[in-house]
């Protein structure tokens, strides 16, 4: 990986444009203000746009708090799966299925606090800031997208992982987010009411069911029965050392919009390998409880060989109805993906490969992965 600050000038990209003023003077406090001077552009942009969302949370607030609260919420569908996993591939495929599902796009996740108000204003003059596609796979990018809904809790409660790719110099106390384990619970409760009045706000908005997609969530299936008992799950995996050159690849491009410190590049591939266990340990652990006929699984390479027949699978092993109507649209966006050529890396080297073998030697074995 580089050592230049890449990107270092821009302000786009960064999930943090949607904060309030008071979390996010609460955010620099418990990180002691410790913005590197480099960035101290992006930590401004920031400070100036949380005035205006602090503005507007007030405004939606008034407007839709009682509404909001009335709202009822059909139980939603999880897409899980590791980071670069093809989470975002399978969620734009759902996506497709207007008429059953709505999902979070891109505005919503990063101003949670205000799309109600100010989404159909600031889509059409913020556009600019938004690159046509994404950074780190050239996929389709635009704030009406489809997106992980874990920017919103992260905005709503500041619980987290994802805060650690803005400040990295205390990114393991923030990673304690991802599974949420030896949390204290009212820190717990904080993050689950933060996301069940997003979904709850998407409901209202919609008045169908969500598919969500968060890797973070594969951890966390517990605490998602907990708020949605019903709620039904697919989980999509893919070759771990694909999975591990990719994420490689991210830090090395899209996490770099980010930073509000400079990072430490040595540490990256570890905290890749140490994340990933953290987030298969839990998923191990707690898939089980998850009722059989709310989940469903299957592997990148299915899902990439043949679309229509990974989907359809998934419908009638959840019991979703709609999958013949639904077709034709599906057919449609797979079409637009002709052109499209996912990332090509070199081969790790042996050491490597060696490593990842043995450290994510279950995920291996789980799903007949050769090394």
């Amino acid at each position: 990986m580089s050592s230049e600050l890449k990107h270092r000038w821009s302000i786009g990209n960064n999930y943090l444009a949607g904060i309030t003023f008071g979390d996010w003077l609460q955010l620099l406090r418990e990180n002691r203000f410790a913005v590197d001077p480099v960035y101290w552009h992006r930590a401004a942009f920031v400070t100036l746009a949380s005035g205006m969302n602090s503005y507007f949370r007030r405004k939606e607030t008034q407007l839709y708090r009682e509404k909001v609260g009335e709202t009822k919420i059909c139980p939603p569908l999880f897409i899980l799966g590791h980071w670069r996993s093809g989470t975002t591939h399978l969620h734009n495929l759902i996506a497709q299925d207007k008429a059953q599902f709505a999902f979070p796009n891109t505005y919503q996740v990063v101003n949670p606090h205000t799309f109600l108000c100010t989404e159909e204003m600031n889509t059409r003059r913020f556009a600019w800031m938004v690159p046509k596609t994404r950074p780190m796979d050239n996929m389709a990018l635009n704030f009406q997208v489809p997106q992980e809904d874990e920017f919103a809790p992260c905005l709503m409660s500041l619980r987290s992982l994802y805060l650690g790719t803005s400040f990295p110099r205390h990114e393991d106390d923030y990673l304690r987010y991802l599974t949420f384990e030896n949390v204290p619970l009212s820190e717990v409760n904080e993050w689950k009411s933060a996301l069940l009045w997003f979904v709850k706000k998407l409901s209202f908005k919609y008045q169908r069911p969500l598919v969500l997609k968060s890797p973070p969530h594969t951890a966390r299936i517990q605490l998602l029965l907990d708020i949605f008992p019903d709620a039904r799950f697919v989980h999509i995996h893919r070759h771990p050392y694909h999975v591990f050159q990719s994420c490689q690849h991210y830090y090395d491009t899209a996490v770099w919009y980010s930073y509000l410190q400079r990072p430490d590049l040595q540490k990256i591939d570890e905290r890749i390998i140490d994340r990933y266990h953290q987030l298969y340990d839990a998923f191990f652990a707690q898939r089980n409880l998850i009722p059989e006929e709310q989940f469903h699984e299957m592997s990148f390479d299915e899902l990439e060989r043949d679309p229509i027949t990974a989907v359809k699978n998934l419908y009638q092993k959840l019991n979703l109805t709609g999958y013949d109507t639904f077709k034709p649209e599906l057919q449609n966006y797979i079409n637009t993906l002709a052109d499209y050529r996912k990332n090509e890396f070199p081969e790790l080297n042996r050491a490597t490969r060696e490593k990842i073998a043995s450290e994510w030697k279950r995920s291996f074995d789980e799903w007949n992965y050769l090394t």
